[in-house]
């Protein structure tokens, strides 16, 4: 039997390569004669460079970039030929986050690794976006390359307010002749009812009395840039660093049709009899671009069953079958959470094995 393994990130636990080799250690002990194929897998939030370097290779190149506090934090960007990889979370992600004020939290970083990414020599610069920590729109991101207004673009959403002018072309300048790729996991608009604030504030610490300031202020921001383009799916991605990118010109792809194409994903599928994916909170928001939703489609594609491994499972049998999956697994459930938490590859590691009993003949 030959099983795929290809799960994303258990957040604050094990990167994507630590839990596939976790899944794989588990099964090879109960199926010592299967097959196993591990694949990785990213949908561009943390993890993205390190997943895509895993397949690809190229030369990883360190950095140092402003943190959202403006705090300077370490960062990579992955040169493969003339295209360059950067992750937005290692900018701007919300693990750099120490909790205080998210009304004034940039992106400022981000285009600092765009900077970084030109400066290497890149021709194309693809953006993981994801697990960001901001909701300024974008605004720091561009201030980083040169754009003006008549407000503080680097001090958060809280600097947005009133905004009316805005002159982004020294932006745009800075990264002529680049073509830039937005690999995004959701399609939210900037701003409304579900755009970044609305939707993602409350998860990075905007208190519930915040939402509509902030949302006002993204208003007045994307009024001042370009309405439309606010409008457009992926424009709140990141707090809005989606905008930003758009604005100048980015094109848009899920990040999970990404990595899936770098990695060759559905070849492997087709060769594989099971394909195992996983995360760490397995919830019917796992529709919206995320990585187990992916590889379950590609999955049923290639008419190959896919089965969920996850810290925690949060949805039902029918809405698990509405993802794709035949049955998913919680390694909460099985060990208990503080096993999972604290054990997390060892805890993964025997729940994959308990799970081959059920699916591989051997």
């Amino acid at each position: 039997m030959r099983v795929l393994i290809a799960p994303d990130k258990f957040a604050g636990t094990l990167t994507a390569p630590q839990a596939a080799e976790a899944m794989a250690r588990g099964w090879a002990r109960q199926a010592p004669g299967d097959q196993l194929d591990l694949a990785p897998m990213a949908d561009g939030g943390p993890g993205f460079v390190d997943v895509l370097h895993a397949s690809l290779g190229g030369e990883l190149l360190a950095t140092s970039v402003s943190g959202p506090h403006g705090q300077p934090v370490p960062a990579t960007v992955l040169k493969v030929g003339d295209r360059v990889y950067v992750e937005s979370a290692q900018a701007c992600g919300l693990h750099l986050c120490d909790g205080s004020d998210p009304e004034t939290r940039s992106s400022g970083g981000v285009g600092e690794l765009l900077l970084a990414a030109r400066d290497c020599g890149a021709r194309e610069v693809v953006v993981g976006l994801g697990g960001s920590g901001t909701t300024d729109g974008g605004a720091g991101l561009l201030a980083a390359l040169g754009a003006t207004a008549d407000a503080p673009l680097d001090a958060g959403p809280r600097g947005l307010s009133g905004v009316s002018a805005v002159d982004l072309e020294p932006a745009r300048r800075a990264l002529s002749g680049l073509s830039l790729v937005a690999a995004s996991d959701v399609d939210n608009p900037l701003t409304g009812l579900f755009g970044a604030a609305r939707t993602y504030g409350p998860q990075k610490g905007l208190a519930e009395e915040a939402l509509v300031a902030v949302d006002v202020a993204l208003e007045s921001w994307a009024v001042a840039c370009d309405r439309r383009t606010s409008l457009e799916p992926g424009a709140g991605a990141a707090g809005g660093v989606g905008f930003a990118l758009l604005l100048l010109g980015a094109g848009r792809e899920p990040g999970i049709d990404l990595v899936s194409a770098v990695v060759g994903l559905p070849q492997r599928a087709r060769q594989a009899d099971l394909v195992l994916t996983g995360e760490g909170a397995f919830d019917f928001s796992s529709r919206a671009g995320k990585v187990p939703y992916g590889v379950a489609q590609i999955a049923g594609e290639q008419l190959r069953p896919c089965v969920a491994l996850a810290g925690q499972v949060l949805v039902g049998s029918r809405e698990m079958r509405a993802l794709g999956i035949e049955s998913a697994y919680s390694v909460a459930e099985a060990y208990g959470e503080d096993r999972a938490l604290t054990e997390p590859a060892d805890a993964l590691a025997d729940l994959a094995a308990r799970v081959a009993r059920s699916w591989s003949p051997a």
